[in-house]
């Protein structure tokens, strides 16, 4: 231990490498440690396949949270293509398509399942409204925290009524008559979270999902999300940060400079600040502080190759079914009685679940052989699934979810998924399933929460301190990670915020 750093950072991820390369812009001494032999986290790509050429965005696949603003500041080399298609929702012989530019078609889908044209209107004026509420928040996420007050005055008291203060059941009950059109916009609400729709979490989901860059489109990460840390560990090479890869923090604690790190083969690292990667759980393992109390995680994720998209009962093409994300069982009851079941330990009969098809829309994860083929991949991230439902029997749980999911998609498919796996090199099938627990064993989420903690609306409750969201008891320590306020999702919002917090900090100390 022979040099000082202006900051360490622990974990190697997308947001530990953004607040990195943020701090080195400034002209300060970096070092990042990452346990694992290779940076990204739960934003890496992988071959998940053996001696199959498709690069798999295994764990986090679509981009929305991520500020363009990050990418300029940061100058990184990172595109996002925007899909044609929004979603597709199979319903017994039909289906309904939105496009990701609302249209005569979409309408006619909505008015198809509804009955009449008033709901397809309800859905325009819905996220008319929504979308004005992105606009006008997307640009507070990377500013110092905005009071609730403040917030409340600057979305107005109609949007804040229907968005932040009633259950998000209640709005769409009012404007929506169809079970199926409930059930789609709910979604957003859900994923990634173990909530009802009667449930102020739900709406807290819901806004993050829908405020992105104030459009709240979902894009697809050119090159898979592995393209993203790629760019990121260019840039902070770029700028100087030391970057240690295989090193594994087992303390942290004051010392006279600041912070000791202190890694498993016993070296010792001096800081000024420690920013924190990683899941607050595991900040508190290692430097003795708090961890925020969460609900565990609830999805399971399944990554598939294939060697064609399958065709589908509705006898819609299927390269326009899967090119946005892929409904399974997501009308508003389904979901509702899902959460009910699981909640009370069961696994539910029926499980939701959505997919969608990166190869689609950026085919260059794949090799051009696999390409030129007609392989595609398909990525599907199951709702209510929480990791008790796993915890007895690991996996024979494991089995039946997913043999229940598979049917779930059958369902709707005019031939079994299993039917057109690829194979890959030793004649395995080319499908590989995580639960909440593989997820954390694998990449560090918490009981597989993919936001670390609960989500909160990202402003500051009264009493609440704290400027940036970032900041923990200990004033030499800033979480970085998806625990952060405002830090869940593939954003980067986390890292940029605890490296303007850093900053500050350290004009200080010096």
């Amino acid at each position: 231990m022979n040099k000082v750093y202006d900051a360490i950072v622990v974990g190697g991820g997308h947001n530990g490498l953004v607040a990195a390369c943020y701090l080195a812009k400034a002209g300060k001494k970096v070092l990042v440690l990452e346990k694992r032999h290779e940076f990204g986290g739960a934003t890496k790509s992988s071959y998940a396949f053996e001696g199959v050429a498709a690069k798999i965005s295994r764990y986090s696949y679509l981009v929305a949270l991520l500020p363009d603003q990050i990418i300029q500041d940061l100058d990184l080399e990172f595109q996002t293509l925007s899909r044609t298609v929004s979603s597709y929702t199979p319903s017994d012989s039909t289906g309904v398509l939105i496009n990701r530019i609302f249209d005569e078609d979409s309408s006619k889908s909505i008015e198809q399942i509804a009955g009449d044209k008033s709901e397809a209107l309800a859905w325009r004026e819905f996220y008319s409204r929504i979308a004005k509420v992105a606009e006008l928040l997307a640009p507070t996420m990377l500013e110092p925290l905005k009071g609730e007050g403040e917030i409340k005055k600057l979305i107005g008291p109609t949007l804040w009524s229907e968005f932040m203060d009633r259950p998000i059941s209640e709005s769409l009950n009012q404007n929506f008559k169809s079970d199926l059109i409930k059930g789609i916009v709910l979604t957003d609400g859900l994923i990634g979270t173990f909530a009802s729709a009667t449930e102020r979490l739900a709406n807290i989901c819901f806004l993050y999902h829908l405020i992105g860059n104030g459009t709240g489109e979902w894009k697809v990460p050119k090159g898979g999300m592995g393209a993203l840390i790629s760019a990121l560990l260019q840039r902070a090479r770029e700028l100087g940060v030391e970057l240690r890869e295989g090193v594994e923090i087992t303390r942290v604690s004051n010392s006279e400079s600041g912070v000791m790190v202190e890694s498993d083969k016993g070296e010792l690292f001096d800081s000024k600040l420690v920013i924190a990667g990683c899941a607050p759980t595991v900040l508190a393992k290692i430097s003795g502080l708090a961890a925020p109390k969460s609900r565990d995680g609830s999805q399971v994720k399944i990554n598939m190759v294939l060697k064609r998209l399958p065709k589908l009962k509705s006898g819609i093409d299927p390269e326009i079914a899967f090119a946005g994300t892929f409904h399974i069982d997501e009308s508003y009851s389904q979901l509702e009685r899902a959460f009910q079941q699981a909640k009370s330990g069961e696994i539910p009969d029926v499980i939701p679940a959505e997919m969608y098809c990166h190869t689609l829309t950026d085919p260059s994860i794949l090799s051009k052989e696999m390409h030129a083929a007609g392989n595609h991949t398909l990525t599907l991230f199951a709702l209510h699934t929480p990791a008790p439902l796993f915890d007895k029997d690991h996996e024979n749980a494991k089995a039946e979810v997913t043999k229940r999911i598979l049917h779930g998609l059958n369902s709707y498919l005019a031939e079994p998924i299993e039917d057109l796996l690829l194979r890959d090199s030793s004649g395995r099938p080319c499908i590989e399933i995580k639960t909440p627990q593989e997820l954390e064993a694998e990449i560090d989420l918490p009981r597989g929460n993919i936001f670390h903690a609960d989500l909160s609306f990202p402003w500051k409750s009264e009493g609440e301190v704290g400027k940036w969201g970032v900041e923990t008891s200990n004033e030499r320590i800033l979480l970085a990670g998806a625990g952060s306020k405002r830090g869940g999702g593939v954003s980067g919002i986390g890292g940029h915020n605890a490296a303007m917090a850093a900053l500050e900090r350290l004009e200080v100390i010096n």
